[in-house]
């Protein structure tokens, strides 16, 4: 059974940094791609960022381009997600997800909660 968890939310101030990880268990994942979402309250699930576990190719939403970084840990199974210059803008609840190379992402967190002070 795929698990999927998040770790590393919390409380920064504008223009700090937060390191968000996503540990994936269950299965070999060299053959699908590791989404990182989020959701403010009120708003829809917005992409932030995704990356693909074999070849590391990355893609990431016009809103945090250039601000965040995603990369992965093949020997953790753990995808990182690197935030900094961070806006009160990105205060969501940030989700990790699993899924197979061009197709729906099957398999969410709980979610981390991201607050950003201004």
């Amino acid at each position: 059974q795929v698990q999927v968890v998040e770790s590393g939310g919390g409380s920064v101030q504008a223009g700090g940094s937060l390191r968000l990880a996503c540990a994936a268990s269950g299965r070999t994942f060299s053959s699908y791609t590791i989404g990182w979402f989020r959701q403010a309250p009120g708003k829809e699930r917005e992409f932030v960022a995704a990356i693909v576990w074999s070849g590391g190719i990355v893609s990431y939403a016009n809103s945090v381009k250039g601000r965040f970084t995603v990369s992965r840990d093949n020997a953790k199974n753990t995808v990182y997600l690197q935030m900094n210059s961070l806006k009160a803008e990105d205060t969501a609840v940030y989700y990790c997800a699993v899924g197979r190379m061009g197709q729906a992402y099957d398999y969410w967190g709980q979610g981390t909660q991201v607050t950003v002070s201004s």
